[in-house]
C-alpha cells in the first residue's frame, strides 16, 4: 500500500494532510481552518471536525484525563507567526500541534512541536516533543453543540482566545503575543 501525503494549501501556512486531498469530502470527520488576525500578522489553526451523531462526547468519545487529540485524523496544528503564549506555554514563531487531556472542571492543554503526525496515539514517542501545558476551566454551554468548533474570540491587545465548543462543554485557551 503506498500512503500519499497532501497539503492543503490556504493562507499564510498549509493544512497537513494524510491522504490525497480529494478524499477529503469523504471523510466523516471534514477538515477545517480557521484564522484570526493579531495586530499585523495572522494565526491559523487546521483540525478535523468530528460530530457526536448521538454519542456521549466529554467523557465518553472523548474520556476524561487521558489525552485527546482535540478534534479528528490529523493533530490538530496552529501556526503563530510571532513569539506567543498559548495556555500560557511560551512559544517562538512557527507550527506547532495542539492535544487536550480534558476533565470534567479543567483541561490541561499541551503544545507540541509534531505537526505532521496522525492524530493518534498520544504515546511517549509523541510527548517527547512537548513544548508545555497549560490549564483552562471549562464552561457549560446552554445548548449541545452538535459537530465540534473551534473558533478564534475577536483578537484585542495583542491576544485572542481559541474557543473549543463540543457537547455541552466549552473552553477558552488564551493566546497572546509576547516580546520576542
Amino acid at each position: 500500500m503506498i500512503l500519499l501525503i497532501a497539503t492543503l494549501h490556504v493562507a499564510p501556512s498549509s493544512c497537513w494532510i494524510r491522504g490525497p486531498a480529494d478524499r477529503l469530502g469523504q471523510r466523516p470527520s471534514p477538515l477545517d481552518s480557521i484564522a484570526v488576525q493579531v495586530g499585523d500578522a495572522t494565526i491559523k489553526l487546521c483540525y478535523g471536525r468530528p460530530s457526536a451523531r448521538g454519542r456521549k462526547v466529554m467523557g465518553g468519545v472523548v474520556p476524561f484525563d487521558q489525552a485527546w487529540r482535540l478534534g479528528a485524523n490529523e493533530a490538530t496544528s496552529i501556526h503563530v507567526p510571532f513569539p506567543a503564549e498559548i495556555a500560557g506555554v511560551r512559544v517562538e514563531p512557527g507550527t506547532y500541534s495542539l492535544y487536550a487531556i480534558p476533565g470534567a472542571a479543567k483541561w490541561q492543554i499541551v503544545v507540541n512541536r509534531g505537526v505532521e503526525r496522525w492524530g493518534i496515539p498520544i504515546d511517549a514517542a509523541v510527548r517527547k516533543a512537548d513544548v508545555g501545558a497549560g490549564t483552562t476551566a471549562t464552561e457549560s454551554l446552554p445548548a449541545p453543540v452538535e459537530t465540534l468548533t473551534l473558533k478564534f474570540a475577536p483578537a484585542t491587545g495583542g491576544g485572542t482566545e481559541l474557543v473549543v465548543e463540543w457537547e455541552t462543554t466549552r473552553v477558552r485557551i488564551p493566546i497572546r503575543r509576547v516580546s520576542g
